[in-house]
């Protein structure tokens, strides 16, 4: 299967998902447990980064996670992905996770977390994404300080290596 290299949108790359939050998410303090969010977003990540590149993907880095409000058992728990940097084969994807009692509508943002990915082909090497295109001024903002990001991931990782 050939894939296009030609760039896409941000908007082309957006997820959104919903989860309503059951007992069987909550931790010991009954509330959902941070882990079962994490794995959401690597998720909600997971695909925004797919649906760019045009093949499977990996999840290569997460930065950091606070999780600024507690998400309650009884919430809808809604992700947004879309991808906000793209190299020669890995991206980065920012995710919104949002908390919604569904019977108030009162929504709450729990946290936000940036995630990479790399594009693997049918032999799991690396392969090529498309280019990304900023349509307005805050994606073209959103994709300066990817780019910030991803030049202190390398100098990290360059610092890291033996």
């Amino acid at each position: 299967m050939a894939h296009s290299h030609k760039p896409k949108a941000v908007r082309e790359s957006r997820i959104q998902l919903a989860q309503l939050m059951l007992p069987e998410h909550a931790n010991t303090h009954g509330n959902v447990h941070g882990g079962w969010i994490m794995k959401l977003v690597d998720e909600a990540g997971a695909l925004a980064s797919t649906r760019h590149a045009g093949h499977r993907t990996v999840t290569v880095a997460i930065d950091q996670m606070l999780f600024r409000r507690p998400v309650h058992v009884g919430d809808l728990v809604m992700l947004n992905a879309e991808v906000s940097y793209a190299g020669k084969t890995s991206m980065e994807v920012e995710v919104q996770v949002v908390a919604e009692n569904p019977v108030t509508g009162k929504r709450v943002d729990t946290n936000r977390a940036y995630l990479v990915y790399v594009a693997i082909d049918s032999n799991g090497k690396p392969t090529r994404v498309p280019p990304l295109v900023a349509e307005t001024d805050l994606e073209q903002s959103r994709m300066n300080a990817a780019l910030e990001r991803q030049r202190r991931r390398f100098a990290i990782n360059n610092a890291l290596k033996p």
